[in-house]
């Protein structure tokens, strides 16, 4: 945008012409037909002198005349082109000599050439068109190394963003792995790993944990009108809760903003998240398919979905079940009508995909449990996700609370009562950002 402006400033001025004859009566007939038509000119009668101007001062045009003592027309415009390349090259002639145009034409390369004596109109015309293309070959010259440096300053960017997402997707790594050590002698420990991360999903104030929350138990809903088994119904379920899992490991300009609203470059990026995700979650062996399902949940029915282009039932089903999950939330999201017209135009957008981008088993489904879904708990499996405020006495601690310095407050499976409830309000004072709790109602509710 600079650039621009700075183009538009130097269209504003007057045109710099540097003028070159041995007479000079000439000289000055040029001079005052050139500064009537607010022209800036400089007239010299020794090409040498004109020379050490062109040194140090910039000329966007060099009138010169063929014949001149010492040093002719065609050798002076030569220089002109070594010293000057930009600057564009007029060449007058008063007689009529084929050769010597052609030669100043291969030799000192000039843009135009006029006889003597000139028609004042056409040698305005002819100066101000060769001093637009000086003007426009060096703003090309500022474009082009202003997008140098763009291309620069994004692969720098691009660079730090994967560097960013290698170091959160290691600690998350060790968080899983640390995690699946500790909980090794369990047979099933789905609900907790899945819970777990769902706080991170749900603490990343550009996450929308109560989107991740609409679209597992969407997930839910369309795998048992499906009638699969019980636990591809939970893997479905914990895809949902999960699908945003990789962004965690990216950097929020990546996601905090619309995707459309994106360069290329990052929507490239941003679309690696599920194998992100899949490189987080690989220490978690006991959540293998909900991995696959979160990794597959681009590709397309129609096998030209990312990022193995899959096809209809080559796509892991659960990956099926959680695209129509996610697009038909994300739609919502996007609508700005009645909920009731909300859900009837994201379901009309899903059908208009059928056995395009979705599964037609899993687009019938949606629409059999399409009148449940405005129906809907926040919450992560039988934890739901609250405030300090929403607190009532008997509920149950889901993950133990710290401080913003690391230090446990309450340990994980503590029964909340008046008293604690009241000091947790207290300890959340000295904290930057409201406590983010995951809890169980209290036992005559669960």
């Amino acid at each position: 945008m600079q650039d621009i402006e700075s183009f538009k400033d130097q269209s504003q001025h007057p045109a710099k012409v540097l003028c070159v004859d041995d007479d000079a009566s000439v000289l000055r007939s040029l001079s005052r037909l050139l500064k009537h038509n607010k022209i800036d000119v400089v007239t010299l009668t020794c090409a040498q002198e004109a020379l050490s101007e062109l040194k140090t001062k910039e000329f966007e045009v060099v009138i010169s005349d063929m014949r001149m003592p010492k040093m002719d027309g065609i050798e002076f415009l030569s220089q002109v082109k070594e010293l000057a390349p930009d600057t564009q090259r007029i060449l007058l002639t008063g007689y009529a000599d084929i050769d010597s145009t052609i030669s100043a034409i291969n030799q000192a390369k000039i843009h135009a050439f006029l006889n003597k004596p000139w028609e004042n109109e056409h040698l305005v015309h002819v100066i101000t068109q060769a001093s637009e293309k000086y003007r426009l070959k060096k703003h090309n010259e500022q474009l082009q190394a202003h997008i140098v440096e763009q291309n620069k300053q994004l692969n720098n960017l691009n660079h730090s963003l994967e560097q960013l997402v290698e170091k959160r997707t290691k600690q998350i790594r060790q968080v899983l792995k640390q995690l699946e050590t500790s909980h090794k002698h369990e047979q099933n420990e789905h609900k907790a790993t899945v819970e777990l991360l769902y706080n991170f999903i749900n603490a990343n104030p550009y996450l929308d944990g109560k989107l991740a929350s609409k679209i597992a138990r969407t997930c839910r809903l369309v795998a048992k009108h499906m009638q699969l088994a019980n636990k591809q119904v939970q893997t479905a379920g914990m895809a949902g809760f999960l699908a945003q899992v990789g962004l965690l490991a990216m950097d929020p300009a990546l996601y905090k903003v619309p995707t459309n609203q994106l360069t290329d470059q990052q929507k490239k990026l941003f679309y690696t998240h599920p194998a992100t995700a899949q490189l987080m979650l690989m220490p978690a062996q006991h959540l293998n398919d909900v991995t696959e399902a979160i990794y597959h949940q681009f590709e397309k029915y129609n096998g030209e979905g990312i990022p193995k282009g899959l096809a209809k039932d080559q796509i892991p089903m659960c990956a099926q079940i959680l695209a129509v999950a996610r697009d038909y939330w994300q739609y919502i999201n996007n609508n700005h009508k009645t909920d009731a017209d909300k859900h009837a135009d994201a379901l009309s957008h899903i059908k208009a995909f059928n056995e395009h981008l979705y599964h037609p088993k899993v687009v019938r489904a949606l629409e059999k449990c399409a009148s449940q879904l405005q129906k809907k708990p926040d919450h992560a499996g039988s934890m739901q996700i609250i405030t300090s405020e929403q607190l009532i006495p008997g509920m149950i601690l889901g993950l133990a609370v710290h401080n913003h310095q690391g230090i446990m407050l309450l340990p994980k499976g503590h029964i909340f009562t008046a008293v604690s409830i009241a000091k947790l309000k207290q300890l959340e004072l000295q904290k930057p950002t409201p406590f983010r709790l995951m809890v169980t109602p209290p036992a005559s509710d669960a």
